[in-house]
């Protein structure tokens, strides 16, 4: 809480639980940056409840990002899915996809691409989520044509670690090579490069300018030590002129 207050955000939406602890993860990160994730349950994130409060926030937001595993547990399941029922007709929907340990199914995964008109995840991901929900293809952009059409997606983002992205849409494929870095930490660059693409689709940014946009500020966390390395202003400057550049 101390910390999201520190960069300026409200937390006000943020729900307290009286019974189960903050959520946390332990992260062994290999040689090359890469992380190995522990999710401990019993957590707070698993009982998340329905409020009149998020229906007021739902009501007024632009986007809503959402990912798998906090779809895992019944209790955070119903309010996710409440939270996304009540959104507003113009409000983008980023499903995220996240396959951590068991905590995923091929309902939980239909239902949840069902709720989305952008859908993003790795390309080991794609590989994985095609076959459990019979979808076919022999290479990446493939896949991801047969979930973006089976599912009515607008987009499905491939990330694909330093080889870049594939951004699939009806009409075009977008594919970044990515950008030559030093591998510190990897973990965050994921969310960093949603967060851009989120915000790029959001103000019409074509397609090109988000996938360079997106790419540079996720190689750049991943060149950093931390999901959240403190911002940097020159790379922030960049990110922003290629958005406004379109």
């Amino acid at each position: 809480m101390d910390r999201i207050a520190g960069l300026g955000l409200s937390f006000d939406a943020i729900q307290r639980d009286d019974v189960f602890p903050t959520g946390t993860v332990d992260v062994a990160l290999g040689p090359d940056g890469q992380p190995e994730f522990t999710i401990n349950g019993r957590v707070a994130w698993e009982h998340m409840a329905w409020t009149p409060g998020w229906a007021v926030l739902a009501a007024r937001a632009d986007a809503v990002c959402f990912g798998s595993v906090c779809r895992h547990q019944a209790a955070s399941t119903t309010a996710v899915t409440a939270f996304l029922e009540a959104l507003g007709p113009s409000a983008l929907r980023l499903f995220d996809v996240n396959l951590r340990q068991d905590r995923y199914a091929p309902a939980l995964l239909h239902d949840s691409f069902q709720h989305a008109h952008i859908a993003k995840l790795n390309d080991e991901e794609l590989r994985t989520v095609c076959p459990l929900l019979d979808l076919g293809g022999a290479d990446l952009e493939t896949m991801a044509r047969q979930l973006r059409e089976h599912y009515e997606l607008e987009v499905v983002c491939v990330t694909r670690g330093a080889e870049g992205s594939l951004l699939v849409t009806a009409s075009e494929t977008v594919a970044h090579p990515g950008v030559p870095i030093d591998v510190v930490d990897t973990i965050g660059a994921g969310d960093a490069f949603t967060a851009v693409l989120a915000s790029g689709y959001l103000r019409g940014v074509p397609l090109e300018r988000v996938s360079e946009a997106a790419n540079r500020f996720g190689a750049w966390v991943a060149s950093q030590t931390g999901a959240m390395p403190a911002a940097d202003e020159a790379v922030c400057s960049a990110v922003r002129n290629v958005l406004r550049e379109a």
